[in-house]
């Protein structure tokens, strides 16, 4: 799973790594984000892959009445989307969704009363992207216009699988090479990224 990720790098240099010009980027801010939260944060759809766009975390289906999925939709399983309502009408709705660590947090007990908390990040630290889906969903009642996304998720590998010990579960990392592959719906298997996973804290 995904719940907490961070972007420490600026809006500068979110720019050139993505090739891409910033709306928003008055409103944007480096920080550790919080799914729970449902905060805006950075992406970048296939419509308009050359946009770097303020998305809310959590997506809300074209259908719903109002927000409150949101807390089930932060992240999407992908051996599910295909069937889940939640999911399957926006599948043509790809993005990116650029970071450069995530936290997990590892059960050093049974019911996990005990974690030990851990930042995930490229060997180098530098910019990655999450796939993800959107959707520009409008509240039937006042006519607001809410983008929104979520995360896919994926079987843990072996460094996650130690990790996140609980469920075995990761997001999946696209390679910069696959990031356009993606968006075009081309991308035909996803690439094991190599990971440095940092432990930071008991609690």
């Amino acid at each position: 799973m995904c719940f907490f990720m961070q972007i420490s790098k600026d809006a500068t240099e979110l720019k050139h790594r993505f090739n891409a010009t910033f709306d928003g980027e008055a409103h944007f801010k480096p920080s550790i984000y919080s799914a729970f939260q449902f905060p805006n944060t950075p992406i970048i759809t296939a419509k308009e892959p050359s946009r770097i766009q303020m998305f809310q975390w959590g997506l809300i289906p074209p259908w719903a009445k109002n927000d409150e999925i949101q807390k089930n939709t932060l992240n999407a399983r992908l051996e599910t989307i295909h069937e889940k309502p939640s999911f399957k009408y926006v599948l043509q709705n790809r993005c990116l969704i650029p970071a450069d660590a995530f936290f997990e947090w590892q059960w050093l007990d049974p019911k996990g009363k005990e974690k030990q908390k851990y930042r995930i990040c490229l060997p180098d630290d530098s910019l990655f992207s999450f796939a993800g889906l959107y959707n520009q969903w409008v509240d039937p009642n006042s006519g607001e216009v809410k983008n929104t996304y979520t995360i896919l998720t994926t079987e843990a590998n072996e460094l996650m699988s130690i990790i996140h010990n609980s469920k075995k579960r990761m997001p999946i990392i696209l390679t910069p090479n696959d990031e356009s592959n993606w968006l075009s719906g081309t991308l035909q298997n996803f690439k094991n990224i190599d990971l440095l996973a940092t432990p930071i804290n008991k609690n």
